[in-house]
């Protein structure tokens, strides 16, 4: 204290983890970082910065915000990014991996008891309910995401037009992100007050452009992301179905911006209407599934993967055909989130100051509302009915429910699930565990 003025004690200096301790933390996070994105991030903060003291706030949020500009799922890509901070590319694969494998063993058993189970009449009914309750959280994700992104008229104006491109025209899902992301660069320049930026570009930084480091991380990591496809081209050839799985999901690891429930919108157009690999209940079931899991909400893409190849086993066993197809979709999944992070981190403090980028990031933020929006016209036509009707509307084509056709149980469900989730505030399991029961019950009664 001097002159009667008292100063508050400044924060304590971040701590260093060791490498043992960062694996014991991040087990733990793995294992318990249920309730999407949200949940995980809430989680990852109370352990590394609350708890812990690793990062400070600043930190942490500054690498979040770094996180959101990357394709994928943003909380595995965080967790990544605290293993790269404290120890190199050994803490990133740490970190990043103990976030990834809980949730993906899970998933993978729980896609072989589906595929095991499938045709059970008891079975059927508990999933009745589970897909009325998926659409009303992919509902919730549309409300809740559109909240927070469309504060902009023009926005909102994107994504609608997103939404009129992807159910009235069926336009390819990579085609209108470019799309977005390109008008989100011109406006940016233009008007970014129509995307709610601050001012133009920040000042260029003085700390050198990393740029040996980068291409050096682009070619390995792209070589171990491309390496089992080449072994699938040379032994089993481009008409086998993992290799379609691998580079299905390759193209959707570049453009899988806005989360799971944008990625699940890209999923059903190619997985369903596309492949066949799965039916539209199939495609809720997954993500039912998925939502009740630890670990990032993209994992219902292995689910997918699983199935496509049970399916199509040849020259494997449908068992072992579906192990190689889910083992393939996280790795094409989830090297390229390696990728991003261990090329792009050093270059943190240039990419928070790059309004044009930002304004990309925020236009395909926008159009993320349209995609979803889409996903929830698709899931509940495919959910509520058991036929739809095509309607022409000159180029143009008009996707709707055949009455007749209405499943009023799952009906019912869908409006109970939205009940608890909107109005009683319940979580996503104890909705998707209620729902379930409901099926069952309402299955055996009728």
């Amino acid at each position: 204290m001097a002159g009667g003025v008292s100063s508050s004690p400044p924060e304590p200096a971040p701590v260093t983890p060791t490498l043992p301790e960062l694996i014991r933390v991040f087990a733990r996070i793995g294992v318990l970082s249920f309730g999407g994105p949200a949940g995980q991030i809430a989680l990852m903060h109370r352990e590394v910065v609350e708890d812990r003291g690793w990062l400070a706030n600043a930190q942490f949020l500054h690498a979040l915000n770094f996180c959101h500009f990357l394709p994928g799922p943003e909380a595995q890509q965080l967790a990544t990014w605290i293993g790269w901070r404290f120890h190199g590319v050994r803490g990133g694969l740490a970190a990043g991996l103990l976030f990834v494998v809980p949730g993906a063993a899970v998933i993978l058993a729980l896609s072989i008891a589906y595929a095991l189970a499938a045709g059970l009449a008891w079975f059927a009914a508990l999933f009745t309910g589970i897909k009325a309750a998926v659409l009303a959280i992919v509902l919730q994700a549309l409300v809740r995401i559109a909240g927070r992104a469309l504060d902009t008229r023009f926005k909102r104006g994107l994504a609608a037009l997103v939404f009129v491109a992807l159910f009235l025209f069926a336009l390819p899902f990579p085609l209108v992100i470019v799309a977005a992301a390109l008008a989100g660069l011109a406006i940016a320049t233009w008007r970014p007050a129509w995307l709610n930026l601050g001012g133009g570009e920040a000042p260029p930084l003085l700390a050198p452009r990393p740029w040996a480091g980068s291409l050096r991380t682009i070619a390995i990591w792209g070589a171990v992301w491309a390496a089992p496809l080449l072994l699938i081209l040379l032994s089993l050839g481009p008409d086998h179905v993992l290799w379609r799985i691998g580079v299905l999901f390759s193209r959707l690891a570049v453009v899988s911006f806005g989360g799971a429930y944008a990625v699940l919108a890209y999923l059903a157009q190619a997985a369903v209407a596309q492949y066949h690999w799965l039916t539209p209940g199939e495609m809720a079931d997954g993500l039912g599934l998925a939502e009740t899991t630890p670990g990032p909400l993209i994992l219902v893409t292995q689910f997918v993967g699983f199935l496509a190849a049970w399916r199509a086993p040849e020259p494997f066993s449908p068992l072992l055909a579906g192990l190689l197809g889910g083992a393939l979709t996280c790795w094409v999944t989830f090297a390229p989130c390696f990728l991003w992070i261990f090329t792009f981190a050093p270059w943190l403090e240039r990419l928070e100051h790059a309004t044009r980028l930002k304004g990309a990031l925020a236009a395909v933020t926008a159009a993320i509302v349209g995609v979803i929006a889409n996903l929830a016209a698709w899931f509940g036509l495919h959910v509520l009915f058991a036929r739809t009707l095509l309607v022409p509307l000159g180029p143009a084509t008009l996707q709707v429910p055949d009455w007749p056709s209405f499943d009023w149980q799952a009906g019912l469900l869908a409006a109970l699930a939205a009940l608890a989730i909107f109005r009683l505030r319940w979580n996503v399991i104890a909705v998707l565990g209620l729902a379930a029961a409901g099926g069952y019950v309402l299955r055996s009664v009728a």
